[in-house]
């Protein structure tokens, strides 16, 4: 089963951005990461050409936070449709998300212009400025 989330324009061109999350804990907290907007996500991204979901999740926790992982459950799928003032475009956002085991951390994050949070469950879903991905941590304790 997929879940939708946001609103669909009738008329509207979205552009396709398939993109993948995990849900990383240590010590009973969850990660976020904060872009320079100061929106908080899951960490993850898009999945490049050529890429399958565990390629591109692997790359974007090295990206993003400097872990390493191992992917654990999945968690499910949630299609999401929103307009970015930020890029000026309407995105179609299909997300898989997974839990993640054994995360480790092996070195700085690559990408440095983004801040790393770790929070409850509960204040992740406070923060978290997608649906989408606030049904994936609801997902996740449901599994606890």
């Amino acid at each position: 089963m997929v879940k939708e989330f946001g609103e669909k324009v009738e008329g509207v061109d979205y552009q396709l951005r398939n993109g993948v999350y995990a849900i990383v804990t240590e010590n009973d907290l969850l990660a976020l990461v904060q872009t320079p907007n100061h929106d908080f996500y899951l960490p993850g991204g898009e999945i490049e050409a050529g890429e399958n979901e565990e390629e591109a999740l692997k790359r974007e926790l090295i990206e993003e936070l400097g872990y390493t992982i191992n992917i654990g459950a999945f968690l499910g799928r949630a299609d999401e449709y929103f307009y970015s003032s930020f890029r000026d475009k309407y995105f179609h956002n299909p997300g898989f998300f997974y839990a993640s085991k054994d995360a480790v951390k092996v070195a700085e994050p690559l990408e440095d212009q983004n801040v790393i949070h770790w929070v409850t469950a509960a204040e992740a879903k406070e923060k978290l400025k997608r649906e989408s991905h606030i049904y994936a941590v609801e997902q996740w304790e449901a599994t606890l």
